[in-house]
């Protein structure tokens, strides 16, 4: 959801960056803009910064800005079972990365405005399967699907 309102001073509505940032790539093959993809938790979403968070609606409605600027779709699911690392982020590749090969990026404790907008700079650049700046980094989750325990009352086959 976009916030309803007038527009940012620093840039585009609700974003924080300059309004010459350079739209995300469009797929060649239809024409259409082929986006990233973010998955968040709903649960942990917003814990990272709590109550201290100054923007109504916290980090659920930084993602949702994203999405309404058009820098990625964003879906958010019940859990991803990473319920300790707090606010994890899933960036998906977009369609013509992830045909590639490009696999999904995890991070947790994305969180406030600062990580946001490394997030959304990240993005705008490509996202997964290019180079997240060092702060983004410093959030990446190193996770193996293979390693991942399954969630608390669940039963494996």
């Amino acid at each position: 959801m976009r916030a309803e309102g007038g527009s940012d001073p620093r840039g585009e509505v609700g974003t924080g960056l300059p309004a010459e940032t350079p739209p995300v790539p469009v797929d060649a093959a239809d024409g259409s803009r082929d986006l990233p993809g973010l998955t968040a938790c709903s649960l942990c979403s917003g814990e990272t910064l709590g109550t201290a968070d100054p923007l109504p609606g916290g980090q659920p409605e930084r993602l949702n800005r994203l999405s309404g600027a058009g820098v990625a779709r964003v879906t958010f699911v019940e859990c991803l079972d990473e319920c300790e690392r707090g606010d994890v982020v899933v960036a998906r590749p977009s369609g013509h990365r992830r045909r590639a090969g490009v696999g999904p990026v995890w991070f947790e404790r994305l969180a406030g405005d600062g990580a946001t907008g490394e997030l959304e700079t990240w993005l705008r650049a490509g996202g997964p399967g290019t180079a997240p700046s060092a702060a983004l980094r410093a959030m990446v989750m190193e996770r193996s699907v293979a390693a991942a325990e399954p969630h608390p009352g669940t039963q494996s086959a």
